[in-house]
């Protein structure tokens, strides 16, 4: 069977995550541990989607240091394709993260000045066209400057083809403001989702009519432990993620949502079960201390998928 030639364009940069060992104390100095691994929104929904069987080619800025190695090292043992632009002067971008005992995030701080140099006019290289053309499905993240992603976006609508975001944080959704109605769908969380909508809702069931007003088609809201939200042209539903037992880390849990649900939609499945995939690939990824989950396969996500309850439809 023809495997879905997939292209991922954003981030792929070092993640660096510190965890508290006991009770956050704001303000003050808390014991803890660190840990390192290759991550970016973009990266970790490509290397999760190599792992589920599809040929990926990961686009992104990179500089020409020792952490750019360690991402490329990355790519090579998920089975992606990787296609960066090297810029030998320049350091790897990077994720710090500061998390609470139980994995949820404190604080972060993103180091990721050399994703603006990803200007539209790379992505007129005739590589990167051929490689646009030849592709099934595009995936972006917000991490590319605002000019760059509507450019994408445009040139993936032109052709025809699927195109997806990552809206990765708040202060970044708002660069795919110019390329919503280009987009098939943006993952996002509630928070995310409020600064594309430029408003908060009173019920999470208002989130598509919101969106869709920003002039979004479809797109996935996600909630934590809450159901998430899945709506495209008329529909909408919610899935909710089953209970755990315990949490490993909630680092890429939004990048697997989006690679979950787009394999499924890549397969042409309908929008509930490609919540359900997506819902199912997050929580085999909180199970685990990495971004990017060692035990995330078929198999792994097909027994998964089926924990996860059906989905109900939004009135």
């Amino acid at each position: 069977m023809t495997r879905a030639r997939i292209s991922v364009f954003g981030g792929a940069h070092i993640d660096r995550r510190g965890r508290i060992a006991g009770e956050t104390v704001p303000g003050a100095s808390n014991p803890g541990s660190w840990f390192e691994e290759a991550g970016g929104g973009g990266f970790n929904a490509a290397r999760n989607l190599a792992r589920l069987g599809l040929a990926v080619t990961m686009v992104s800025p990179r500089g020409g240091d020792a952490v750019g190695e360690a991402v490329a090292d990355a790519a090579r043992e998920a089975g992606v394709i990787d296609r960066p632009f090297v810029f030998l002067d320049r350091k790897t971008p990077s994720y710090t993260a500061i998390l609470e005992n139980d994995g949820n995030l404190v604080i972060a701080l993103a180091d990721m000045d050399l994703y603006r140099l990803f200007s539209p006019r790379r992505l007129r290289q005739r590589q990167t066209r051929d490689l646009i053309a030849s592709s099934d499905l595009v995936v972006m993240d917000a991490n590319l400057p605002a000019e760059t992603l509507a450019a994408l976006a445009g040139s993936c609508r032109r052709q025809g083809l699927s195109c997806a975001a990552i809206a990765i944080s708040p202060a970044k959704a708002v660069r795919l403001a110019g390329s919503l109605a280009a987009l098939d769908f943006v993952f996002m969380n509630e928070a995310e989702a409020r600064a594309l909508a430029g408003r908060d809702v009173a019920e999470a069931a208002e989130w598509p009519s919101l969106l869709r007003a920003a002039g979004l088609s479809g797109g996935v809201v996600t909630r934590g432990s809450r159901p998430a939200i899945a709506f495209r042209d008329g529909q909408a539903l919610t899935v909710t993620p089953p209970a755990l037992k315990a949490l490993g880390d909630v680092t890429g849990a939004g990048d697997a949502v989006c690679a979950g649900f787009l394999l499924a939609f890549a397969d042409g499945a309908p929008l509930d079960l490609c919540l359900r995939s997506g819902v199912a690939a997050a929580g085999l990824t909180v199970r685990s201390p990495l971004a990017v989950s060692e035990k995330m396969s078929l198999s792994a996500l097909e027994e998964a998928i089926a924990l996860v309850p059906p989905a109900e439809i939004l009135s």
